[in-house]
């Protein structure tokens, strides 16, 4: 197939799922390489499901195995007007699952023209016990004719699945090891989109381990989903007043109300790609947009959060803008050593774009020789009131500088800056407030790229390289990323301490960076996940843009002592993080390869 059938063919998939086009109303369009470069991913994924059935002694294993819990799973399937091949090969892929303690619960709200669903219904039903069927009096839409399914359900725990979709046969077998073994109370799955056949993958959706403001963002979570009927009877039924995202509200609902929350990081649930199906084209179905941002407006004022939901840049993506509290100080720390140029640009870029209004800048010089450089902060301190200079005399060590400049500071809240960024939006200041200002965030951070528009940071992923590296990095400005990441708030594991807006107390308790395991290098990790250790989210925000004018050439092994000192370094955080190291970044699905930044899938 020649790349422009490829693109023509698979057009709607990538847009709405995996962002990978960048184009605009068809306007901007990506580079031929990264074209080639996304293609040979997807086609990467079919070798990835060639092999996802186990094997024959595999599958037997998993019959055999007896578990210490006695667990019966409802699985939730509303019909209408469901085409017979679909509706036979969802039955039996339910029929051919290892863990056999199931139900599956018909209810079908199919029209006069359509006898044969029930006619397929009831054969099944005749044939296995197990297999519950009611023919509903009317369409009662799918919130109605789900709740139907409910009502029916006499199991443990509930499984949510649609008419026309299939289960991998290891499915609620991988359920009730996340029940027995972890406790689970909700439990959701990897999966993947195919066309016709299994074999004809359109694309996989492996999903970082729960993430609010990911969820926040759009319903990642989606298939497979089982939930105990302890929590679906505490939050209640689906809701007809989300019609078209019934199963983001429940998703919401439940994750509010769940003790455990479990990703199973496998490929558990086959999303079959149809004419009319909302895997072909959401906007197929554009109704569900609405009902999406009434079920997070609604999830909001339940957390007791203020905010306005709005659409984002891809279809069915979202952007919260939480109301701000207040105007309080916040406190730019940029360290600097000569470099006026840069440190000028930055700093206009301040005074011309900012629109937040109650901000000071503190500049920590440090050690420079040029007597301009005396000359430009004199000048600064002189036209800005909001510009303070403070003198480090130590020897250079990028976290004992930012700490000095901390403790020279008033704000409750604390920006750290490089001075060789340009800021692009004029509220990038309201944009990571409106995170850290929240109860559970400790730190947000920017997206920031190249001079050429590439991306240079969008995020930290712990373990990349075999320490950590930055999530998308070298990728297009106008690209969507990984399954819509780079164009929606997440929770992530880091931010680079090149942008990086921290509270003073979330700063005070952890103790500011560490600057005497981590001079120069992953001071900014460290701090990250020492934040999380103490119980905060970190958040990426796509929506705060800088410039960042560091060389992609340039690191900390142009000469031998600085190589030394990174791998001192880079040893300490090894060691100091090997727990998270060793069981994988949460917000990373352990299918993706750890020695690339660009979500590329593990080398098997």
């Amino acid at each position: 197939m020649s790349l422009k059938s490829f693109l023509k063919n698979n057009r709607h998939t990538k847009l709405l799922y995996t962002g990978l086009a960048s184009w605009k109303n068809d306007g901007i369009r990506m580079t031929l390489a990264r074209m080639r470069m996304r293609k040979h991913r997807i086609l990467n994924e079919k070798e990835y499901m060639k092999n996802y059935l186990p094997s024959k002694e595999q599958l037997e294993k998993e019959r055999r195995t007896v578990f210490d819990k006695d667990i019966t799973f409802s699985i939730i399937v509303p019909l209408y007007n469901t085409p017979v091949g679909f509706l036979r090969e969802m039955i039996q892929s339910v029929q051919a699952q290892t863990y056999s303690k199931w139900e599956l619960c018909l209810a079908d709200g199919s029209d006069d023209q359509h006898p044969e669903v029930r006619q397929v219904c009831e054969r099944f039903a005749a044939n296995d016990s197990r297999i519950r069927y009611q023919k509903l009096e009317k369409n009662y839409g799918i919130p109605g004719n789900t709740n139907a399914c409910l009502k029916m359900a006499t199991g443990n725990f509930i499984t949510l699945f649609d008419h026309d979709d299939m289960l991998h046969p290891s499915a609620l077998f991988e359920n009730m090891k996340a029940i027995t073994e972890q406790g689970a109370d909700f439990i959701y799955t990897d999966e993947m989109v195919f066309e016709g056949s299994i074999a004809n993958t359109v694309l996989i959706h492996f999903k970082p381990d729960f993430s609010i403001d990911t969820l926040r963002g759009h319903n990642y979570i989606c298939h497979l989903t089982s939930f105990s009927k302890e929590l679906q009877e505490k939050v209640g039924y689906f809701s007809e007043d989300y019609n078209g995202s019934q199963d983001y509200d429940m998703i919401l609902r439940l994750t509010e109300q769940a003790q455990k929350i479990v990703h199973i990081p496998k490929v558990m649930y086959f999303w079959r790609r149809h004419s009319g199906s909302v895997a072909s084209d959401v906007s197929v179905k554009p109704y569900c947009m609405v009902s999406a941002k009434k079920a997070l407006a609604d999830h909001l004022e339940r957390e007791g959060l203020k905010g306005e939901v709005v659409d984002s840049s891809i279809l069915s993506t979202y952007k919260i803008n939480y109301e701000i509290e207040g105007t309080p100080l916040i406190s730019i720390i940029i360290a600097n050593k000569d470099h006026i140029d840069d440190l000028d640009k930055c700093l206009k870029s301040i005074f011309e774009k900012t629109t937040y209004p109650n901000y000071e800048i503190i500049i920590v010089e440090n050690n420079s020789e040029v007597k301009e450089t005396f000359s430009y902060y004199e000048r600064m301190e002189r036209e800005h009131d909001c510009v303070h200079v403070v003198k480090w005399d130590g020897i250079f060590n990028y976290s004992a500088i930012n700490n000095f400049g901390v403790k020279h500071s008033e704000g409750d809240y604390i920006l750290l800056l490089n001075n060789d960024m340009e800021v692009i939006t004029e509220n990038w200041l309201e944009e990571m407030l409106m995170f850290v200002q929240r109860k559970d965030v400790g730190i947000a951070g920017a997206k920031l790229y190249y001079p050429d528009n590439t991306i240079q940071h969008a995020g930290i992923i712990v373990g990349i390289g075999g320490s950590a590296g930055h999530a998308h990095k070298g990728f297009p400005r106008s690209d969507g990323g990984y399954i819509h990441r780079l164009t929606i708030a997440q929770d992530l594991s880091g931010v680079t301490g090149a942008c990086l807006m921290t509270k003073r107390s979330v700063w005070d308790e952890v103790g500011g960076l560490d600057e005497e395991n981590f001079v120069v290098a992953f001071n900014d990790v460290d701090f990250c996940l020492r934040v999380r250790e103490a119980g905060y989210l970190v958040v990426f925000t796509p929506y705060a843009e800088l410039y960042h004018y560091e060389s992609k050439s340039r690191g900390y092994e142009d000469t031998p002592e600085k190589q030394k000192r990174f791998d001192r370094e880079r040893t300490r955080l090894r060691k100091r993080w090997a727990k998270i190291l060793e069981e994988g970044d949460p917000y990373y699905n352990p299918n993706f390869t750890l020695d690339r930044e660009d979500f590329s899938l593990r080398d098997r």
